[in-house]
Order: structure tokens, then sequence, then C-alpha cells
């Protein structure tokens, strides 16, 4: 199983949070399909035998491609790559594109998953976060979308500074209200070089408190549990047979091809990543050059990767991976450094299994980092 994953470097206005790579000027939209379906073309050769079962349009905000453009794209692939009979094909949208007239244009292209940037149901929040669209549209956008798709994520940020618990609750079961099969939430978290890491440094946003944010997060854990869904990523809840499938396969290894400026690869061996700049991954294209750089991952490069997303997702860190894979040092390593985290309940080594105790999956992330082994030679 593989992916393909493409990158539209484009969003109507900044998010005061994001630090992704996109431009607000659509100038060059048209130019940049073209050199898209370009580098797909360029690229065939990486996945021979591959299928690929997932096909996910991220950014920026690929909604403001037409729908005609997004289906150009679609059939690259499928002139380029094996596609597997019933692909997961995703469509990260925003709410002020999806008006009933796109949502039912899309809804007859080959496209079976949306994946919705809400992020909060509340006015005042989606303003301070300097979002596209309004509370009303987020709601109006959802009602359409399920009478259309079946196969609906949502995106939501906890920690806000000024949320209350309660509030948090609402936004939670607002969601849950349009019977939505998977939610994606994150904390809100503060990057340098973005407007509010300035806003905060200026005093006019609060810092956001750590406190808060995991308070919010064991408030989503346990009303999205009792509610039917499974926590099977740090930041993923789905129904069963709803989980991402471009995004478990990240996680799990598999092997992805990322288009576009900025996009990442994946093959296992190496991983690569594309120039973050339009104009000369524009130039590179025309002149039929991949604009990327490709590091060759070291034992250790691997092992810790497999320690950082194995820790996040229900899957864990196999034991016995880490022995056939990495070798007895590194399994005694990882059992080692482990071990504190297992006296203090954070951590649970089940069935040669690894992963974090509902205590610590806030903590998942700093956890794994005190597991990485260090090559230092």
């Amino acid at each position: 199983m593989s992916g393909i994953y493409i990158h539209i470097p484009f969003c109507k206005q900044a998010c005061h949070y994001c630090d992704f790579h996109f431009s607000t000027s659509m100038k060059k939209k048209g130019e940049m399909v073209l050199a898209l379906a370009k580098e797909i073309q360029i690229r065939k050769s990486e996945f021979k035998d591959e299928i690929v079962e997932t096909i996910y349009f991220g950014g920026g905000t690929p909604s403001v491609l037409k729908t005609d453009e997004i289906q150009f794209l679609i059939d690259a692939v499928y002139k380029n790559f094996i596609v597997a009979d019933n692909p997961e094909i995703t469509l990260e949208a925003n709410p002020d594109d999806l008006s009933n007239e796109r949502i039912i244009e899309l809804s007859k292209t080959p496209i079976n998953r949306l994946s919705i940037g809400i992020q909060s149901f509340f006015e005042d929040d989606l303003t301070m976060m300097n979002r596209a669209h309004n509370s009303a549209e987020a709601q109006k956008c959802l009602e359409e979308a399920t009478k259309y798709f079946d196969n609906i994520s949502l995106d939501l940020i906890y920690g806000i500074p000024g949320m209350s618990n309660e509030k948090w609750k609402q936004n939670i079961e607002t969601a849950l209200s349009f019977g939505i099969p998977h939610i994606s939430s994150y904390a809100l978290t503060v990057e340098p070089k973005t407007a509010l890491n300035k806003l905060i440094q200026t005093g006019k946003i609060a810092q956001p408190k750590d406190e808060v944010a995991e308070a919010h997060f064991q408030i989503l854990v346990e009303t999205l549990e009792a509610n039917g869904f499974v926590h099977y990523e740090l930041s993923n809840f789905g129904k069963e047979n709803y989980f991402s499938k471009n995004n478990s396969a990240y996680w799990l290894g598999k092997k992805y091809i990322g288009i576009g400026p900025s996009a990442h690869s994946y093959d296992g061996i190496s991983r690569s990543w594309n120039v973050s700049n339009n104009s000369i991954y524009l130039k590179s294209l025309e002149e039929n050059k991949l604009p990327n750089e490709i590091e060759i991952l070291s034992k250790s490069d691997r092992y810790n990767e497999y320690i950082m997303t194995g820790l996040r997702t229900i899957w864990g860190v196999s034991l016995d991976r880490i022995e056939q894979e990495f070798g007895s040092e590194y399994l005694d390593y990882l059992q080692k450094q482990s071990q504190k985290f297992i006296n203090d309940d954070l951590l649970s080594a089940e069935n040669k299994i690894l992963k974090p105790t509902p205590k610590g999956k806030f903590l998942t992330d700093g956890i794994a980092s005190d597991l990485f082994y260090l090559d230092l030679k």
C-alpha cells in the first residue's frame, strides 16, 4: 500500500497560527496545477509495482482549486500510477469554499472523503485565528456535506487562550451533532514566524497554557470514546472503518510520494522534500527538474521515526519488530530508557507492545524524544 500526497500551496488568507507553506496570491494557480501534473509524470518510476491506495489533497487550501483542476490532477495520477480499485481520495476544504453547489459538484468527482477545517464553531475563536469562514458557514457546510458524503473528517483546535472547558465541550458536542465519523483535533501551538507568535509577544493574545490544553485533551478523549470513536492516533479519532487510510499509512511507515512545493516523500530508506518556494518550484519543473533534497536515513533515524509514529498510534511500538529490524542493541536501549515511564504509569509494555497509558497520552511526544537513540558517532 502506498499513497500520493498533493500539496496545494494557496490560501485566501493567512491563519494566525499556521506555519505551512502557502501563498495568498492566486496569480500562478493555473501554472501551478500544470507543474503539479508534470511532477506526477516525472516521478512515475518511483512506484514501479506499488499500488496507490490513497490520494490526498492537502495544503494550503486545496478547495481553492476549481473542480476541473482537481479532476485534472486525479487524472494525472491515474495516467502515471497503478491505482487501487477503490482508493481513498481526500480533499482538505474550508467551509467558505463549500457552498451547496460546490459540494454537489465535488460529489460527482472521484473524491470520496472530505477533511473540513472547522477549527471552532465560535465566532470569537475564528476571528482570533483569522479564519476565512464564520460559525454559520461552518455549520451550514456540514449540514450540506453530510447529504452527499459519508466519509467526512473535521478539524478542531483546543487549548485556545480564554476557552473554558464548557465552551470546548460545546465545540465537541456541535461536531458530534452532525454525525461526522472522523475528528482530528490539535492543541493550539505557537510556531515562530507566525502572526500568533507576534500577537502573543506584543500582549494582544495570552500565551496558551499547557494545563488548559491538557484538560481539553482529556475532555476530548473521554467524550469521543464515549460516543463510539476509537482514539487511533494522538490527534485522530475515527469510528470503525473510518480511520484515515492516508494518515495511517504514514504512521505505519508505508511509502508515499509528496507532490508540490514543500511536500515530503518517503520510500522506506530515504526521505526527500521539495523546495518551499512556489517560484523556484515552477521554474525547476519548467526545466523538467525535481526541486528536491534527499536524505538517506541512518538506522537510528529509522528507529527514532518508528518510536515517534508508533507511540502516537493504538498499534504502539512492537518490541519484536525493534529486535528484528534494528537488533538487540536497540531493543536493550529501548527497554532501559522506557522503564522509568513504565514505573510512572506513563507507558505500558503488554504483549511486547509499548504504548502510552491514558495518563501518558498527552505527553507522548516528549516521552518519544526521551526514547530516541542518539547516534553521536
